[in-house]
């Protein structure tokens, strides 16, 4: 590890992040904490992020809530401590403020799964179709989409959409099942997945269930069709910790990725909530991309200002479009 800017620059590319030395003593809470009010800076996270890091956030939330929080901050510096896509979709609203992302090798093998141009050639095929994606895409996807939506607006998206119009639906294939399982309609799927959504495996979940008999299982609606079905609630990550909430019950097998259960203990500290599947030496339910952020990445980007996301202006006015008509849906419906 180094320990000059210049050189960490350099690097970037290769790394993803500034590999600086960062002093053992220094206090990151409190340096963030510093960093924010000096330079007007708004941290926001993803529930998935590691504890330490939502724990130092102003604002954690799921890709609805730091989308609308990305479109209505006043901060100078949006520092995004989430993936490539979110920090994305924060520029895309945000042309004039600067993005910082903690490492930019955070990705997402649910955006990976849909390249461009090979969506392109999918989307011509369908002419007459209106194209719903899901907010886990790059931005070229979104651009080449008319509504964006995510897990905690979708089915109201869908609702919204004429009857009689079809629809592609990209580029979680579990999720538009669900969408169409929900809402009656026959979508046009992607054939995309989430990594960590499609680990779970029904078999697991039951073993747990009969260990723990009084619990109820909770889960996304990326996951595939046979653990929806032995679920009690399905949600969007937002979703899972309001039902967490207000729910009586007292244990809760969660079927997402890992770092929602810190909000849910911190709201629940009687509860037990347990991963689904059991914690192993592979965390085969961790997300590895979000948790390539650390508080030490977020710290130097931070201090440095770097790496700092930055998009082509007509991509960005092209995929700007579907996110506002998004969020107008949004509104719309309360949500």
């Amino acid at each position: 590890m180094i320990t000059d800017f210049a050189s960490a620059k350099k690097n970037l590319q290769k790394n993803g992040f500034l590999d600086i030395a960062v002093d053992v003593r220094l206090d990151l809470f409190a340096e963030i904490k510093r960093l924010k009010k000096e330079k007007n800076a708004i941290l926001l996270a993803h529930y998935y992020q590691e504890p330490d890091i939502q724990d130092v956030a102003d604002f954690i939330g799921d890709s609805l809530g730091l989308a609308q929080q990305a479109a209505k901050t006043d901060a100078d510096i949006i520092v995004f401590a989430g993936v490539h896509f979110m920090a994305e979709t924060a520029k895309i609203l945000n042309p004039h403020k600067k993005v910082l992302l903690p490492d930019l090798k955070a990705g997402c093998s649910l955006a990976d799964s849909a390249p461009p141009e090979l969506f392109k050639k999918f989307k011509d095929q369908y002419p007459d179709h209106l194209v719903v994606s899901y907010i886990n895409c790059s931005a070229g996807i979104k651009a080449l989409s008319d509504i964006i939506c995510t897990s905690s607006n979708a089915e109201k998206i869908i609702e919204s959409i004429p009857a009689d119009q079809p629809i592609i639906f990209a580029p979680d294939r579990n999720l538009g099942a669900y969408l169409a399982k929900k809402t009656g309609r026959d979508m046009v799927l992607w054939n995309g997945a989430c990594m960590v959504h499609e680990i779970f495996s029904l078999e697991k979940i039951t073993r747990l269930k009969a260990l723990h008999p009084g619990a109820k299982v909770i889960a996304h609606p990326e996951c595939e069709a046979s653990v929806l079905e032995v679920a009690d609630y399905i949600g969007s990550t937002t979703g899972l910790l309001k039902f967490s909430r207000r729910d009586d019950a007292q244990e809760y097998i969660v079927v997402t990725e890992t770092g929602i259960l810190h909000q849910m203990q911190k709201d629940n500290p009687l509860k037990t909530f347990i991963p689904a599947p059991p914690n192993n030496a592979c965390a085969c339910n961790d997300c590895p991309h979000m948790k390539l952020n650390t508080l030490e990445k977020l710290y130097l980007c931070m201090e440095y200002e770097t790496p700092e996301i930055t998009m082509e202006e007509n991509l960005r006015l092209a995929a700007k479009k579907p996110i506002d008509r998004m969020l107008e849906i949004s509104a719309h419906y309360g949500l």
